[in-house]
């Protein structure tokens, strides 16, 4: 099987990284020219990984194709692609309906979306797929945690919380530039503010099968940092400006 990627950006090279560091089976991945830089690490990095000459080039040597570029880029450049309808076509592509794929394909070719973050190069992470297909099922469940969705409509939800992700890095660098602040070395500031998110989510993780609520009651003690914490972050209504940003978010979806 060979794998193509229309688009060369940060979430190609997680993709490709976790792809060719599992036991995925395949003959060889064609990447895009557009971004030369990354383009050029992931060939001298794998031996399996080409860069193509055009997009068409990959579209034509590729089995499947991954569409990775912005909607705006996607909307210009893919209706001038020739797919074919023996073709499977993965798009990580946001605001681009599946009707809307379908069209810009101009062939009956099988689509799913997907949405893969970062922390797949690592092998970690959910992948969530709209519509469900087993063999994209089985495909990330090499390198993540798939999760087939059944209707567009509630894909979006998943979409939208995956915004949250440079939220959440902003959080841990606020907390960082303070403990730098205060006088901690940045690399121990850095060092001690990832390790403790990382345990603390591996711990919901293996509580996730009850309410997260419990999780918050648990963490606290009466008149202790955390409920102080958590106290003083409701009453400025961050929490609330956090559910409004997803609304927002799920708002630009619903209009694509």
């Amino acid at each position: 099987m060979k794998l193509g990627f229309i688009g060369t950006g940060k979430i190609t090279l997680s993709v490709v990284t976790g792809i060719c560091t599992s036991k995925i089976s395949f003959q060889k991945i064609f990447v895009s020219p557009r971004n030369r830089n990354i383009a050029q690490k992931l060939k001298k990095r794998f031996r399996k990984v080409n860069i193509g000459k055009t997009n068409q080039e990959i579209v034509d040597k590729c089995n499947w194709v991954f569409l990775a570029v912005t909607p705006k880029v996607g909307s210009k450049i893919l209706q001038k692609l020739n797919f074919r309808s023996n073709q499977k076509i993965i798009s990580f592509i946001s605001t681009i309906n599946l009707a809307q794929l379908k069209k810009i394909v101009k062939r009956r070719a099988k689509i799913v979306r997907a949405i893969p973050l970062p922390p797949i190069s690592l092998g970690k992470g959910p992948v969530p797929i709209f519509p469900p297909d087993k063999q994209v099922k089985n495909f990330f469940d090499k390198i993540g945690t798939t999760i087939e969705i059944r209707s567009e409509k509630s894909s979006k939800n998943f979409w939208a919380t995956s915004g949250m992700m440079a939220p959440f890095y902003e959080i841990l660098k606020v907390l960082s530039d303070w403990l730098s602040k205060k006088g901690i070395k940045r690399n121990e500031a850095q060092k001690y503010i990832t390790s403790l998110f990382v345990a603390l989510s591996e711990d919901s993780v293996v509580n996730s099968k009850k309410h997260l609520k419990y999780l918050v009651s648990e963490s606290q003690t009466p008149g202790g940092l955390n409920e102080q914490g958590v106290k003083e972050l409701r009453r400025s209504g961050f929490y609330k400006s956090l559910e409004k940003s997803l609304n927002n978010i799920l708002k630009r979806l619903n209009k694509a």
